[in-house]
C-alpha cells in the first residue's frame, strides 16, 4: 500500500481543480482496504475522480483513493463473466471484453469512471446501463467489518442510483459483469461509434466531470438551459459549456467554489422558469 502526506489531488479529479489532502492512501488489495477501515480512521473515498466536485482547496483529512491501484480485471470465459476490482476503469473492462469477444459492455467504452463508481451511480448511456450487466458485487460492510456479496436484484439499482449511494457504510471491493459471446469486430465497431457520438456532442476539450444534473422527468437539462440563455454562463474559471449546456467546464483555473456557484445560479433560474428543482448528479466533496 502506498501512503502520501500533503497529497496533491489536482490530477486525481477530472475538473482538474487544485486541491490537496492531509494524507492519501492507495490500497493494493482487499486486505489493505479492510486493514485501513479496521484502523478506525475516517476516509473520503475517491475513485477515478470523475463525477465529483472537490469543493475545498485543502482537506485536513484522509483520502482513500482507487486510481491506478486495486484494479485487476479477470475473465471467466466459460461463464462469459468479467470480474473487476473497484479501482479498475470501466474503459479497461470494455476493452478486455472486446479482446475476449464478449458483448454487452460496449457502452462503457470511453465513459470515464472506475468500476466502483460505475456501480454506485449505476453508470450508463442511451445504449445501456450498469444494472443490465451487473451480476454480483462484493463489498465491505463497515457496520460489522465483514465482507459480503449481493446479486443484482438486491442492489436497488435505478437511474443514477444504488444501495451504495444510499448506504455510505458499504465499500465496494469487486464486481462481476455478465456478458454474452459476440464478434470482436462488431463489438469494436459499436465501441468506436459510441465514442464518436459522445465526442461530437461533449466538451472534451476542457476539463469536466460529465453531466452535472440528473435528468428531470419529461425534460432534458441542456435544452432548458439553452432556452434560458445560460450556455456560456461563467463564474470565475467555471463555465456552462458552450458545446453542451448539461456540462460545466473548467476554462480558466476554476475552483470548486466557482463550480458550485454556477450550479446554484442554474438551479435558481430553472426553478424560477420551469418550477423544476434540478438535482446534482455529481458528488460534492
Amino acid at each position: 500500500m502506498q501512503i502520501y502526506n500533503d497529497f496533491d489531488l489536482t490530477n486525481y479529479n477530472s475538473y482538474r481543480l487544485k486541491s490537496k489532502c492531509k494524507t492519501a492512501y492507495f490500497p493494493e488489495n482487499e486486505d489493505d482496504v479492510i486493514d485501513l477501515f479496521s484502523s478506525k480512521k475516517n476516509f473520503i473515498l475517491l475513485g477515478s475522480g470523475h463525477n465529483v466536485i472537490l469543493s475545498k482547496n485543502y482537506y485536513d483529512c484522509n483520502f482513500l483513493i482507487f486510481n491506478g491501484n486495486f484494479n485487476s480485471v479477470k475473465v471467466n470465459k466459460e461463464a462469459n463473466v468479467i470480474i473487476a476490482e473497484a479501482g479498475a476503469t470501466i474503459l479497461k473492462v470494455s476493452e478486455i471484453a472486446e479482446q475476449n469477444a464478449l458483448t454487452g459492455v460496449e457502452f462503457y467504452y470511453d465513459i470515464p469512471s472506475s468500476v466502483g463508481g460505475a456501480v454506485v451511480m449505476n453508470a450508463g448511456t442511451k445504449e445501456g446501463e450498469t444494472k443490465n450487466i451487473l451480476k454480483k458485487v462484493r463489498y465491505l460492510d463497515l457496520t460489522d467489518m465483514s465482507v459480503k456479496e449481493k446479486v443484482n436484484e438486491e442492489l436497488d439499482l435505478e437511474y443514477r442510483n444504488s444501495m451504495f449511494q444510499k448506504q455510505k457504510d458499504k465499500i465496494i471491493l469487486k464486481a462481476w459483469f455478465q456478458l454474452t459471446s459476440g464478434d470482436s469486430l462488431k463489438i469494436r465497431k459499436i465501441m468506436n461509434e459510441s465514442k464518436d457520438r459522445r465526442w461530437s456532442k461533449q466538451p472534451r476539450e476542457y476539463p469536466n466531470s460529465g453531466s452535472v444534473f440528473k435528468r428531470p422527468p419529461g425534460k432534458f437539462v441542456g435544452p432548458m438551459l439553452d432556452e434560458l440563455g445560460l450556455k456560456g454562463f461563467t463564474v470565475g474559471g467555471a463555465q456552462v459549456s458552450k458545446k453542451h449546456s448539461g456540462f460545466i467546464v473548467n476554462v480558466n483555473n476554476a475552483t470548486g467554489e466557482d463550480i458550485l456557484n454556477v450550479i446554484k445560479h442554474v438551479q435558481n433560474k430553472v426553478n424560477e422558469n420551469f418550477n423544476i428543482n434540478l438535482e446534482v448528479e455529481q458528488r460534492i466533496i
